[in-house]
């Protein structure tokens, strides 16, 4: 497994698709996964230090976690088939449970869980993005710094 950080979030054009990307800490590939626009905003909203008056599910999830002193202790995205990427969470003493990894990205953000990814699946879906396309990356983290979470609203 290999430890990935969250870049952050967009919406791909000319669909309108949002994406996450995420990118290998101790390397240099990128791992774009397409998400839903709920799921965007859920990311975008932590990642921005947006509270909402009432809790989203993600947060809902967390606290429920906490409060049954089952903390979530990372996010493995462990398989790609068919062009569909497949999540554990690894909750307290060894507990795996499958879920979509918009879904586990949104909680681990909330709680500081680690995100890793198969060696796999990272030859499989990573990119590398090579020095002259550097100037991309940054022009999407300043976007980034500029998006609202409501630009994901469907």
């Amino acid at each position: 497994m290999r430890e990935l950080s969250v870049v952050g979030v967009r919406v791909e054009l000319p669909t309108n698709q949002p994406i996450v990307l995420l990118r290998e800490v101790e390397g240099d590939r990128y791992l774009p996964i397409w998400i839903g626009a709920v799921e965007a905003t859920a990311i975008a909203y932590e990642q921005q230090g947006v509270k909402p008056a009432r809790p989203l599910t993600h947060d809902l999830l967390r606290d429920i976690l906490a409060a049954l002193q089952a903390p979530l202790r990372a996010v493995e995205i462990v398989e790609l088939k068919e062009n569909v990427f497949y999540a554990d969470l690894l909750i307290g003493d060894g507990v795996r449970v499958s879920a979509r990894p918009s879904d586990s990205i949104a909680l681990a953000l909330r709680v500081g869980a680690p995100i890793r990814c198969a060696e796999q699946v990272l030859s499989e879906a990573g990119i590398v993005i090579p020095d002259e396309q550097e100037d991309e990356v940054e022009r999407f983290r300043e976007f980034l710094e500029q998006v609202r979470p409501e630009d994901f609203a469907g």
